[in-house]
């Protein structure tokens, strides 16, 4: 390989909130959606450049960053974005919260499928709008997580708003084309703005697959969806505080644009440094991250799928694995794995008990010991 995935990067700072949890303590960190890989020697190289010229202001948007970022659009998604469609963010938690004011009223409901990354069951609450959680069906055999259409279609009917987790955290699924269309098709039907969370989108496992924006099905879909997008996970650089929404439809920007006014700071300068480099050159950096994610995800499964009643969805994407517990009778499955040595994020914090999230974005040695740990506290060493 080009470029090193076996050293961790973070145990030479002191500001990693992954590894500060667990200061002092044996416990392996593998909870926060956050890779301990150094990110791409381009981007740091072009950050080191920018801070060199010793200029820190308010900052906007380069011609650089966006060429990058409608460069790799249609390069990776064959997305034909116009610049007027981009609104710069300072990550992605905040155009959930924003879209969630910006799309309805009170009284309008925000529906979304659990389990799901926590924030999408917290932002219609701040923005006082009830929520709709509607379950995903679990696996079955020769089956994975799925949409539930019949309540799907229901549920719909008295919400204005969908979130919609596209590749999904926590369960890794890529949804198929099949699946988009009627996605589509009941947004459409029910007048539904669809809130397109994609930011896991350039990490998808499976050799060959490419995502599918869900904007890109139909331009009448493209003008109820608000996509959010960032470089954060893939290129380990959340820290940066770089993210945007694509609205294609001008009175929906609009709307959105108009909700940030006062409230939503101004992008760091260095995050839109990073972005434009990652966009432009760390293809070849994510080609070889994947390889890697692959070898891992495939560890984890080897290693934990039927261990003790434990059960591990198979992740089409992401680098987190979502693992049932309920098999091997542990009541609290995230404190008995932390007693292991092993810190990984509590199901709970996305609306299903009984799991658990675990983060295999980390060098190979990481990966092993803390899968001997949990091995060896069910019993299976």
């Amino acid at each position: 390989m080009t470029y090193d995935f076996t050293t961790s990067a973070v145990h030479a700072v002191a500001d990693n909130i992954k590894w500060n949890k667990y200061a002092g303590r044996d416990v392996l960190p593998l909870w926060v959606a956050d890779m301990d890989f150094a990110t791409a020697p381009e981007i740091t190289a072009a950050l080191q450049q920018r801070v060199a010229r010793g200029s820190f202001g308010y900052s906007e948007p380069t011609a650089e960053l966006i060429a990058a970022i409608v460069g790799a659009a249609q390069r990776d998604y064959g997305w034909a974005l116009h610049p007027d469609w981009l609104v710069p963010l300072p990550g992605l938690v905040s155009g959930l919260n924003i879209a969630c004011r910006a799309t309805g009223g009170d009284a309008d409901a925000v529906l979304t499928a659990t389990p799901i990354y926590p924030p999408f069951m917290s932002a219609p609450a701040f923005s006082g709008r009830p929520l709709t959680k509607l379950p995903l069906l679990e696996p079955t055999e020769g089956e994975s997580w799925r949409w539930d259409w019949v309540a799907l279609e229901r549920e719909a009917a008295s919400a204005r708003t969908l979130l919609l987790c596209h590749p999904h955290n926590p369960v890794g699924r890529v949804w198929t084309a099949d699946e988009l269309a009627r996605l589509a098709a009941i947004a459409e039907r029910h007048d539904l703005t669809v809130v397109s969370d994609e930011i896991h989108c350039d990490l998808l496992l499976e050799p060959g697959t490419r995502h599918a924006p869900l904007a890109t099905l139909s331009p009448e879909l493209a003008a109820r969806t608000i996509t959010l997008m960032a470089p954060s996970k893939t290129y380990n650089i959340a820290g940066l505080g770089c993210a945007l929404a694509i609205i294609p439809d001008a009175t929906l920007r609009h709307a959105f644009q108009r909700t940030m006014r006062g409230i939503v700071p101004h992008v760091n300068l260095l995050g839109y440094t990073a972005a434009a480099a990652a966009y432009r050159d760390g293809a070849a950096w994510r080609a070889e991250l994947l390889a890697v994610l692959r070898q891992n995800r495939d560890a984890v499964i080897a290693a934990l799928d039927g261990a003790a009643g434990l059960r591990v969805t198979r992740p089409q994407a992401t680098y987190l694995a979502w693992i049932d517990c309920r098999g091997a009778g542990i009541a609290q499955p995230q404190h008995y794995f932390e007693a292991a040595g092993v810190g990984l994020s509590d199901g709970a914090d996305f609306g299903l008990p009984g799991f658990v999230r675990l983060n295999f974005g980390c060098p190979q040695a990481t990966l092993t010991e803390a899968l001997a740990r949990m091995r060896r506290a069910l019993g299976c060493a």
